[in-house]
């Protein structure tokens, strides 16, 4: 069995932004800051209660009889628990045999075409260990996009503002990016796992590297360019979040009404329709705060039984990358021209040159990973050079075919310029030749004329 790593890194994080959040939090109230103080606590507390209420409906504690599990998470304390069972589990599987075993049938990645079939034992502990990884991994992106994501963006916001940076901000700002970064690489890992359920997936150290440094260099700029436009224009901040928030809330939805299906009841047999419901837009709530920020790799399918597809496409993500693209430069030349004094010693072109650059580096980064460090890119039906090629093609046809008509009409204009040019030399009464007529008159006239001179 593997060391549980990734719920210790789960655990760390969780818990140090938590003792972060309410440190600083004690250090606004004793400075007098009792709104920053409040949007502190929020941004801490709200997350806590989400990863609670997590925990318990992977493990589906409510419906056992547990009391102590349900004390412990009523007390903010059900992370700790749940890493102290695990690494329980964990000592306790070397040394006991497992009586009963469940079978389980994976498929290797092709090799030369060829994919082969593997039957793997899987015991009691192991299986348990597996739904404690899954329940952190879970946990860990809700941890991050609703609440150190929001945590970040108000630290970063009240540092410009003021003008200077604490050590205790200081601190929850690289726990809160941290936890963010580390977050999106466990749902870039969770939907791999999703979309390839049948085969057996290996990711290797360099696909790590790859996705922290794209998650990394995409969110650090996402989050300064929404500060830098929040310090100038407050208002208008809030119609562009809400804008955001709304169209990715309502992108599956819409879909699911457009597709005609029949409402999901398979998600939960003990849920209710209500229940469901209530899961559901739970669901989109945490698409829509992932893709506020970096690209979420999953798409959801409200229609679908695993509520995620599994098609990769390749143009989704294109248009993603460029509307945002578009719309961080739109935010940043507003905040160019709105600026205020407090950017005196602030060079705003090279500023807003660095985030674009470091933006198209978080991009290249992805790519890198799908192209040469994705775990299943043997799958692929057609790689990231190829979807580039193919888009390339698009466009040059699209340039070729609107300059056809421009060349097309050109010429028409310079031979009717032509012919008017020939009209106003001839007279009106005369009558115009066809070019071939013209130029056999002139044949004739050039042969008869050394005849002349001889005689």
């Amino acid at each position: 069995m593997k060391f549980p790593a990734s719920v210790l890194a789960s655990l760390f994080l969780f818990v140090a932004e938590t003792i972060a959040a309410f440190y600083l939090s004690s250090t606004y109230h004793s400075a007098g800051d009792r709104m920053w103080q409040s949007l502190t606590l929020l941004f801490s507390l709200m997350p806590c209660a989400l990863v609670q209420l997590t925990l318990l409906f992977v493990h589906r504690d409510l419906s056992r009889d547990r009391p102590l599990v349900l004390l412990m998470h009523l007390l903010q304390l059900g992370p700790l628990y749940r890493c102290f069972e695990v690494f329980c589990l964990y000592c306790q599987s070397n040394q006991n045999e497992e009586p009963y075993v469940s079978i389980t049938k994976k498929r290797q990645m092709p090799k030369d075409g060829i994919s082969e079939e593997v039957e793997k034992e899987v015991g009691q502990a192991e299986g348990k260990m597996f739904t404690h990884r899954s329940a952190f991994s879970r946990a860990s992106v809700i941890q991050a996009f609703l609440g150190s994501a929001p945590q970040l963006t108000l630290q970063l916001y009240i540092t410009v503002l003021q003008q200077n940076i604490t050590t205790g901000r200081g601190i929850i700002m690289a726990l809160s990016l941290l936890s963010i970064v580390y977050g999106a690489l466990r749902c870039n890992i969770l939907a791999i796992k999703i979309k390839y359920d049948e085969y057996e997936i290996k990711v290797k150290p360099m696909a790590y590297v790859c996705i922290f440094l794209w998650r990394s260099f995409e969110i650090a700029t996402r989050v300064i360019v929404l500060v830098l436009f929040t310090s100038v224009l407050k208002v208008w901040v809030v119609i562009v979040i809400l804008v955001n928030f709304f169209s990715f809330f309502l992108y599956p939805w819409i879909l699911f009404w457009c597709s005609d299906s029949p409402f999901p009841e398979n998600i939960e047999k003990a849920l209710s329709r209500v229940g469901t419901t209530i899961v559901l837009c739970f669901l989109t709530l945490l698409y829509a705060g992932i893709n506020m920020f970096c690209w979420s790799a999953v798409q959801l399918k409200i229609d679908s039984p695993d509520l995620i597809s599994k098609s990769q496409n390749w143009y989704r993500l294109l248009i993603y990358y460029m509307m945002r693209f578009i719309e961080n430069s739109i935010l940043l030349l507003l905040w160019y021209f709105f600026k205020t004094d407090i950017y005196m010693y602030v060079c705003a072109p090279l500023l807003i040159l660095q985030l674009l650059i470091a933006y198209c580096t978080g991009v290249l980064f992805m790519l890198v990973f799908y192209q040469f460090f994705h775990p299943c890119k043997k799958l692929f039906s057609s790689s990231v050079s190829e979807s580039v090629r193919s888009c390339l093609r698009c466009i040059c046809r699209c340039c070729v075919r609107r300059k056809s008509p421009e060349t097309v009409v050109k010429s028409n204009t310079d031979l009717k310029s032509c012919t008017d040019q020939y009209q106003d030399v001839t007279p009106s009464t005369s009558k115009i030749t066809e070019p071939s007529e013209m130029w056999s008159a002139v044949d004739l006239y050039t042969k008869r004329i050394p005849k002349t001179r001889e005689k």
